[in-house]
């Protein structure tokens, strides 16, 4: 088998600008994260996903790139991400890049030329159309509300942006793009990161004019060259985040024939608490049996061609303990159990930073007190089409991405020990309660679940290898069965504050607990009993 270091790797995404501030602008930068290396080091992770650290206007938090090879003046310098590679290295961390290609920022260079003239040799570098009858070419619509298309007076053509109007998105039919987004690569690639994770890379392929956007068909043809003319001469890792894609489309990311990608981020679970049909902030509960059916297609689907990516949040996300779980009363509980169920599957787990806390959302009341442009865009347009307030700010604190880029709750004092100065945005005021001092503190708390877990997956190979069986039970109880070699493991989630019985007269007792959120030396499946969100692992 040629095992590759990101099969046994667990990755923890930081999120730069609420990381940790070193200089009091209530920013947090990079000479911050480097400060904090010897904790992430404690927790055990194999890399970090930086969010992206480039020369931006922040138009949207950094992934509106108007230089990819310098770095943003409130993160510090390129000695500083110099430095922080050179760190991280030394404690065995690697340092993974966001590569934001599928457009830039209107103020990148690039971008400036191109908007002087029909001729000039930059303008084919975006994609750029007549109007048509005086309006807009076609109806595509941006992510961030309202048209994708954007008026330019200078040249009477409109340029397209799937995100914001300051996001253009890039031509990757012109040869020159590509050659230019290989250059970039292979200069981080030469500074020594140990791989990209790929910004919305499934829209690269788009052919605007007959509204295709995601999976389009040059994609892989596109992600192919890119592997030949960078990475592919590297050993790293990478990863696609691709929201359209099936188990049958991430083969063709991620199968180790086809030369493209590590894996893939796919998002189904991720829906499943979003109306049929409407958009993200149109919510409905969770269904376990869905989650259950969704999780298990993706373990078991891709066989030996694929490979999983696993996690609950990201930056875009909120937080999966008062999304899912009850961030109150089983706070520290439920945020247990969605750690245990998810390590303990196969793939490459993904850490979001404050998730190893138990870190909350951050519930607000008026969208003045709002950072994020796209919960902001959606509040003036369904403002506008008649929505009342109070609905469209609940359900911003149900899904808006504030949520989860509050800043890291390091201990109890002012500002949560995140900065001296002024916090870019509001800290949670938990902070008092729930911070990586107090966690380190207490051995039974949320940061030791997951060292535990990021430790167990180093040492055992079925948590890497081995298959995967969901097993039926009543609809709150997640449970399934890795087996590797003889050896069998029984995984169990209580997914709710209900208690819970099985009674599985086919499995035996055990007394080897490999972990569990609550005390139980034993388990004896023939009558079981679990309490609130209760999760463990046993050796059967």
């Amino acid at each position: 088998m040629n095992v590759k270091w990101w099969q046994t790797a667990v990755i923890y995404q930081v999120y730069p600008r609420s990381f940790q501030d070193s200089d009091g602008d209530g920013i947090g930068d990079l000479k911050g994260i480097t400060r904090r290396l010897d904790y992430l080091e404690k927790l055990g992770v194999t890399a970090i996903w930086l969010s992206p650290v480039y020369k931006s206007p922040n138009d949207d938090n950094g992934y509106d790139i108007s230089d990819y090879q310098d770095i943003m003046t409130e993160f510090g310098t390129m000695d500083d991400m110099d430095e922080l590679i050179k760190q991280a290295d030394q404690r065995n961390i690697k340092i993974l890049m966001d590569l934001v290609v599928n457009h830039t920022s209107d103020e990148h260079k690039w971008f400036i030329e191109s908007r002087k003239s029909k001729d000039n040799p930059y303008r084919d570098y975006y994609i750029w159309r007549n109007p048509v009858n005086g309006e807009v070419p076609n109806s595509l619509r941006s992510t961030f509300s309202g048209s994708a298309w954007e008026y330019d007076e200078e040249t009477d053509q409109y340029y397209l942006h799937l995100f914001s109007k300051k996001q253009p998105d890039l031509n990757w039919e012109n040869e020159k793009v590509r050659q230019e987004v290989w250059d970039m690569m292979n200069f981080w690639l030469e500074k020594g990161v140990g791989g990209f994770r790929m910004d919305v890379i499934d829209l690269v392929g788009k052919i605007p004019d007959e509204e295709i956007t995601g999976n389009g068909p040059k994609l892989h043809d596109y992600i192919q060259e890119m592997n030949r003319e960078t990475f592919g001469k590297y050993d790293v890792l990478t990863v696609g985040e691709t929201w359209g894609a099936t188990p049958e489309i991430a083969k063709l990311y991620s199968d180790p024939k086809r030369n493209e990608l590590s894996m893939v981020f796919q998002f189904e679970h991720i829906g499943l608490d979003q109306q049929p049909g409407k958009e993200k902030w149109d919510h409905k509960p969770l269904e376990v049996n869905e989650l259950k059916h969704v999780l298990s297609k993706w373990q078991t689907a891709l066989g030996n061609e694929g490979w999983n990516s696993l996690f609950w949040n990201n930056h875009d996300l909120p937080r999966i303990v008062s999304r899912w779980g009850n961030d109150t009363t089983y706070r520290v509980e439920s945020a247990k159990m969605f750690a245990i169920l998810l390590h303990l599957m196969k793939g490459t787990p993904y850490i979001y930073q404050g998730e190893e806390i138990g870190m909350t959302n951050y519930p607000v009341n008026d969208i003045s007190e709002v950072e994020d442009i796209e919960s902001v865009n959606m509040y003036h347009e369904r403002l506008a089409n008649g929505y009342k307030k109070e609905d469209i700010i609940a359900s911003i604190n149900f899904k808006g991405r504030d949520n989860a880029r509050t800043p890291i709750q390091w201990d109890r004092t002012e500002n949560a020990g995140f900065t001296t100065g002024t916090p870019w945005l509001h800290v949670n005021p938990n902070y008092q309660e729930i911070n990586v001092a107090a966690n380190l503190e207490d051995p039974n708390s949320i940061f030791y679940c997951y060292q535990k877990l990021i430790q167990l997956r180093k040492n055992n190979p079925i948590i890497v290898w081995g298959d995967y069986e969901l097993v039926d039970t009543p609809e709150q109880v997640f449970m399934y069965l890795r087996k590797y070699e003889g050896e069998t493991w029984a995984v169990v989630a209580n997914f709710g504050e209900q208690k819970e019985t099985l009674q599985l007269e086919y499995l035996c007792q055990s007394n080897e607990v490999v972990i569990s959120n609550y005390k139980r030396s034993s388990v004896d499946f023939h009558h079981l009993e679990l309490k609130p969100y209760e999760a463990f692992a046993v050796k059967l």
